[in-house]
């Protein structure tokens, strides 16, 4: 808790951030991009139950996005393209089915990568991350 605290102090002491995220690799237009941007390992890469965490859903044909005046710090985004609007990434036997991206864009191997592969440095000033969606199916 302390830590936590300690954490908020900081980022909050230090300037606010923009951050520019491109998205690259849709299949198609047709649904959601679900977006999830994120300060806790704990979280990521769904960011359920972060109270923290920033969450948009733009249509899939929107490709560019701006976050305005962030905290300053680690962060890491995930997304996914939600094809059919049903909220969740949809999978076959724990293959994901529908798009779904990193940012830095890090190897994915058996999983999502841990919050360390995606985690970018956010400083006051403007700061971007292009992130490429990969489909298995």
């Amino acid at each position: 808790m302390l830590l936590g605290l300690a954490q908020t102090l900081l980022a909050s002491a230090a300037p606010p951030a923009d951050l520019d995220l491109s998205i690259s690799g849709l299949r198609s237009a047709r649904g959601l991009v679900r977006i999830c941007l994120t300060r806790d390992p704990d979280h990521f890469p769904g960011c359920s139950n972060d109270a923290q965490a920033i969450k948009r859903s733009v249509p899939a044909g929107h490709t560019a996005l701006r976050f305005d005046d962030l905290p300053s710090g680690a962060w890491a985004v995930s997304l996914f393209h939600d094809e059919n609007r049903n909220g969740k990434l949809d999978t076959v036997l724990g293959i994901p089915r529908e798009g779904f991206g990193f940012s830095r864009n890090p190897p994915i191997r058996f999983g999502p990568p841990r919050f360390s592969a995606a985690r970018f440095s956010l400083t006051s000033g403007e700061t971007s991350q292009s992130v490429r969606l990969k489909y298995l199916l």
